[in-house]
Parts: C-alpha cells; structure tokens; sequence
C-alpha cells in the first residue's frame, strides 16, 4: 500500500513539473515570437555646425518633431528623477515590475479607481512603438509580452535611450529633446527641477497638459511629481521652494534656425542623411544674425543684408547669414542674399590694379589723371561728381577714383579681367550676355557676395584661388550648398595674380580710411555702391578672416543714400570686431620694398593715357524734346503719360530741371523720366558733370 502511495506522488509531483516545464516553455516561446516593432524609427534630420552644436532641424516626413538625443546628452539628474516617479526598480526588472502591477491592482481595488498604472518604462516604451491601446486586458498583456521581448533583445541603457527619444512632449513633439527645446529653449544637458518635473509630467498626458493649452493643469502636475521627488530624497526643501515658484511655460519657442538659408540647401542636396555637419559656427552665427537684425532695422523696413565670413587659409565657411529674418516677407528674407547675383559697384576695382602691377603697368607710387576723359564714347564720372587732378595710383584705389580704374581696365583688358574673375571661382554674369566692356570695372556685371568672398580670399592668400567650402564631410562639389544653381565652374588652380602684385593691392586696401567713428585696425577692405543706389558692398581681409557685407533691397529697388562706406563698411568692422584679434596681414613677399615716387623708375613714374582715352567731350545738347515742341502727354484724359527726356553729348553725370526744380539725376544713362504735374509752357535743362548746360522751352498738353 505505502509502496503504491509513493509511486503516485511521484507521478503526482512530476505531472506537476513536467506541467509547470511546459507552461514555461509555452511562456519563454511566447515572447520570443512576440512580434517586435520597428525600433529604429526615423529622426529629424539634422545640420550642425563644427562642433556639433544644432543649426536647424527638420520634421520627419509625418511632421513630427523627433530630435535624437543620446543618455549622456541628458542631464543625469533628469535621468534620476525620471526612473524614481516613473519606473524604481528599472535596472532590476526583465520588463515587468510585478511588484508594481501588484500595487496598481490593490490600489484600483480598493479606490475603484486607477490610482497609479504599474506600467515600467519598459512597458511604456512597448506602448509607443507598437501604438496600440492599453485600456483593455488584451492590450495590457500585449504590452507585457512586447516588453519582455524587448528586455531580451536590448540592455538597459539601450531601452531608455529609446523611451527618451520617444515619449510625447505635447503636440507634434517627441523625445525629451524635442521637448527641452520647444518649451525651454535650450539642450536637455542640464535642467532645473521645474523643467526635469515637466518633461516627466508632460508625457503622462501630452494633450491634457499641454503647456500651450492649459497651463495651470501642468504646474499642478509639475508640483506633485516635485513634492514626490522631496520625498525620495532627490532634491531638499530649498530647491523644493524655488522650483514650486518658478512658472511653467506658456507658449512654445521655435526651434533653432541659424544659417537657415544655408542650411536648407544643406538639406535639400541630402535630404537622406540624418546628420550633416557644416564648416559654421554656430555661436558666431548667433552674434552675426542679432547684428544683421540690429542694423537692417537702422537702415530701413524693406532693407534687406548679408553676411558672410571665412577662413582664407583652410577655404571653411564660419558664418553666413542670408537676411536679417528669413520670415519677414517686408524684407523678401527668404532670398538668400550671399547668393543673389547684383552689380559689385567698385569692389572689382583691386583686381583691376592687381592686373596692372602685374603688367608692370603701374606702381602704387605711380601718377595718374583723374581728369574728365571718354573712352569710345563712355564718359564715366567719379561718385562725387569732381575730378581731383594729378594723383597717385596709391590713392587712386584708396579713394576709389573711377576715371583711373577704367584707365587701367582699357590697359590691362575687360576680357583679361573676366578671365581672372574665373580663376577666382567667380562667374561673372555679362548683361545678355555681351562681351566685357570697361563698364564692368564700376560694376557693370553680375556678381554674388559669396564670388566676392572668393576673389578677396584669393588676395588675401597672394593671388592663390581658395575654394570656399561648407561641409566637414565630404570634398566642395557641384552640388555644394554654396555653389550658385547651374554653376559649371571647374575647381580654380591658377593663380588669379602673382604674389608681388596680390601683396601691393593688400597694403593699398589696409590704408583705406574707415568709416566714421571707428577703426578698421589693419584689416585690409573695399567698399562699393551699385548704379542707382541698389546695392552697397563692403568685403576685407587680415590674415586670416576674409569678411563680405552686402546691403540694399532683396528686389533691387534703389535706396536713395545707401553707399558702401556708410552702410556696409560699419557692420564690416562689427563682424571684424567678433572673430576676436586681428590675425596680422602677412609681410611683403621677396623683391617687394617701398618705394617712392622718386625712385621709380621713369617708365612707372606716371601711368600714360589709354589708348582709346581722349579729353575731348562732344557738345551737350538736348536731343529730345526739340526746342518749342508742343506734346500731348493726355492731361485731359484719365492717365498722364511721363516725358521721356535725352541728352546728346556731354559727360555724365546728368542733372535735370524744370523751371529751375530738379526733376531727376542720372549717373550715367543719357534718358529720363518726368511726369510733370498739370499742362502748359515749361523750361527744360540738363546740366553735365562738366557743369555745361543745355536748355529747350516746349509747351506741354
């Protein structure tokens, strides 16, 4: 009998074992078959600066806001105070706390109520990348089962990572980073209790809570989770103080957007890359945009600027701002300033002088005529409307002195020049694209603030080509953010002048007077101002940062009074004045010494007549209207027609009056425009830059 007893508790106990074996089995290949969501889901792309610091971000393709952020990003403390309210025994449990799950079912017992989930972060995690509800018994043990197979196939760190990149932080946020910046406006490397308590309370209701929805609802939440974080020891009673009177926020921050031109492009060259880290810094950016804002509000509503800045010795992109707010449509800020093609005034006037010394045309000692003069026909004038006589080359460039820059442009050759502008990696832009004329040389051809910056690091290298570049990542290519659209040029090799000339036309530039009340401290630089007061221009170098400044309106309209050395030239010596100290300005290159005018030799003592140059000036006159004219301009009629006006002869620039009121000035066309104001007998006179005049009286109807 007690034989037959022991044999059937043995077969007792192992239909027991072999039962509970089997339940183990079924259990261990239930989660090891669970089906596993995506967990490498995709992240907003990103464009940092050098050293790793966010420039912009964008969405992911649904519109989320998902910033990647790694654990030793995230301020420890954060961390801390997060798996104490959220998940204690985290680094203990395989995915499910039982111990918790035990506590949230005796609580809801007794309550009737839900008083705390049980849910680890684990748990949470499951939830949000499978996406499916919770609220029924199914969908919990379907969490639990994702969560167990979770802790299988990823340790620790790796889960919280992920939960931090995930967990809802209101609207279209995600991650904690998303979070930390849209609501705090910085990284999540270092938080304040409020802020730590926020981002912990946020995802528990990410609607409900919403910062910009409901406030109060949130500082409740935020109040609780702290009172609860005093209790476990993880802040004291001051800290508790201070954080239960600072406000939560009440409206979301943008995200950053420096460089927002540059970086877009940046974007939509690569879109399928998460992370691209450009040449910039980010925090000089910073200064430079506040600046840019600052000054195009002095300068008016609709003005727009620009701003770039590079090293000539590595070729690298520090900065570059393309307007003063990329979303103030007054100012056209979407158009990206560095890139839009705009007449260079007579910032092409080094280039022009370096060619020379390197002729051996001139010297910077040498004499030339700054004297009335036509070439073939095209009478240029100075910016001032005076001749100042007799001076030296030195002075010439310094003062920039139009007569002498053409002077030298007939000598050395538009089409040379062109060519040396390609060697710069500069394509010039030719009106319809005619061949170089001498016009060019005051800025009849289109250029870009970014060509400008090539061809003034190229002096500032003594004449080697420098290829501008943005990316740490990979070689300047045709697709390079800073290449203009449908550029064919080829990587620049030759020289775009030899050092003696490049060094010459770099000590001229340092002496030129700054603005005033400031000190340009050896920084060698240019300014311009376009036809009509378009655009004004100020570019320069020491030995290290080349620094372009443009100013004017995005739709070319003129701005009457914008000049480079008044608008421009001030913001060049601002941005100077953020790269820090001055890196000197490199010594004359061997065979360079100074010299006098006296000790040049005869043949470079005074720089000779251009060929096509002639001192005589066809007469001024009138050509239209003829003189007691009679034209019907339609004053009886609903629209007044304008007056066209033209001169013959003469050399510009061209003042217009009307009995005796000036009507209009033209700095070099020989037509005008005038809408007078009612009908009848009216005084015309055209007074030239010589101070000849020419007068017709014609009656008006």
């Amino acid at each position: 009998m007690m034989r037959r007893y022991r044999i059937g508790l043995l077969l007792a106990v192992g239909l027991v074992i072999g039962a509970g074996a089997g339940v183990w089995l079924w259990f261990d290949d239930w989660i090891d078959t669970a089906p596993l969501p995506e967990i490498a889901l995709a992240t907003s792309p990103q464009i940092l600066d050098r050293e790793g610091r966010l420039l912009r971000a964008f969405p992911v393709a649904d519109g989320r806001w998902r910033l990647p952020v790694a654990l030793d990003a995230v301020d420890p403390r954060y961390l801390d105070r997060l798996l104490a309210i959220e998940d204690r025994r985290f680094r203990d449990h395989a995915g499910v706390d039982p111990l918790a799950l035990m506590r949230a079912a005796w609580q809801w017992l007794r309550y009737g109520r839900i008083v705390s989930g049980g849910s680890t972060i684990t748990m949470q995690l499951a939830r949000l990348l499978d996406g499916r509800s919770t609220r029924d018994l199914a969908g919990k043990l379907h969490q639990m089962r994702l969560a167990l197979a979770l802790e299988r196939q990823l340790d620790k760190d790796a889960i919280l990572s992920a939960y931090l990149n995930l967990t809802p932080q209101g609207g279209n946020l995600e991650g904690v980073r998303a979070g930390a910046l849209a609501w705090f406006g910085h990284e999540p490397h270092r938080l304040t209790a409020t802020e730590s308590a926020l981002l912990i309370a946020l995802p528990q209701a990410p609607e409900a809570r919403r910062p910009d929805r409901d406030p109060e609802t949130l500082r409740r939440a935020c109040a609780a989770i702290l009172q609860r974080l005093h209790a476990a020891g993880l802040i004291d009673t001051i800290e508790l103080a201070g954080a239960l009177r600072e406000p939560v926020p009440s409206a979301r921050r943008p995200f950053p957007m420096l460089a927002a031109h540059l970086a877009w492009r940046a974007h939509r060259a690569h879109p399928e890359r998460s992370i691209q880290r450009l040449t910039l810094d980010a925090r000089l950016q910073e200064r430079l945009e506040t600046l840019a804002a600052e000054r195009a509000r002095a300068l008016g509503e609709r003005v727009s600027l620009a701003i770039l800045v590079a090293d000539h010795t590595t070729g690298e992109i520090h900065a570059a701002v393309g307007s003063p707010d990329p979303l103030d449509e007054a100012r056209r800020g979407h158009v990206d300033m560095t890139r839009a093609i705009r007449s260079p005034g007579s910032t092409l006037k080094p280039l022009i002088y370096g060619l020379a010394f390197e002729d051996g045309i001139a010297h910077p000692e040498s004499l030339i005529e700054d004297r009335p003069t036509g070439f073939d026909g095209y009478a240029p004038t100075n910016f001032d409307r005076a001749f100042q006589g007799t001076v030296s080359v030195r002075h010439a460039l310094q003062a920039s002195l139009n007569i002498p820059a053409v002077r030298l442009l007939e000598a050395v050759g538009p089409a040379r020049l062109t060519a040396r502008l390609r060697r710069a990696g500069v394509e010039p832009v030719l009106p319809d694209g005619s061949a170089p004329g001498l016009a060019i040389g005051l800025g009849g051809v289109g250029v870009t603030l970014t060509d400008l910056v090539r061809l003034y690091a190229a002096i500032a290298r003594g004449g080697s080509p420098v290829v501008l570049r943005v990316s740490l990542e990979r070689e300047t290519t045709d697709d390079d953010p800073i290449r203009r659209h449908g550029s064919r040029i080829a990587r620049p090799s030759r020289p775009v002048l030899d050092e003696r000339a490049a060094w010459l036309v770099g000590s001229i530039l340092a002496g030129v007077p700054a603005p005033d009340r400031a000190t340009a401290e050896r920084i060698a630089f240019k300014t311009g101002t376009s036809y009509g007061y378009r655009d004004a221009w100020a570019i320069g170098f020491d030995g290290r940062w080349v620094v372009g400044v443009w100013t004017g309106r995005a739709d070319g309209a003129p701005v009457p009074g914008l000049a480079g050395i008044e608008a421009a030239a001030p913001i060049l010596i601002d941005v100077f004045a953020q790269l820090g100290r001055r890196a000197p300005l490199p010594p004359p290159p061997p065979g360079v010494r100074p010299m006098t005018h006296a000790q040049l030799p005869e043949i470079l003592r005074h720089v000779p007549a251009a060929s096509r140059a002639s001192a005589s000036v066809t007469a001024l006159e009138i050509a239209y209207p003829p003189p007691g004219a009679r034209i019907d301009l339609g004053f009886g009629s609903a629209r007044t027609e304008s007056l066209v006006l033209r001169v013959r002869g003469g050399t510009p620039p061209f003042t217009w009056f009307a009995d005796s009121g000036p009507i209009a000035r033209e700095p070099f066309s020989r037509a005008a425009r005038w809408i007078p104001t009612g009908p009848g007998y009216v005084t015309l006179v055209v007074v030239d830059g010589r101070g000849e005049s020419a007068r017709v009286r014609v009656r008006l109807d």
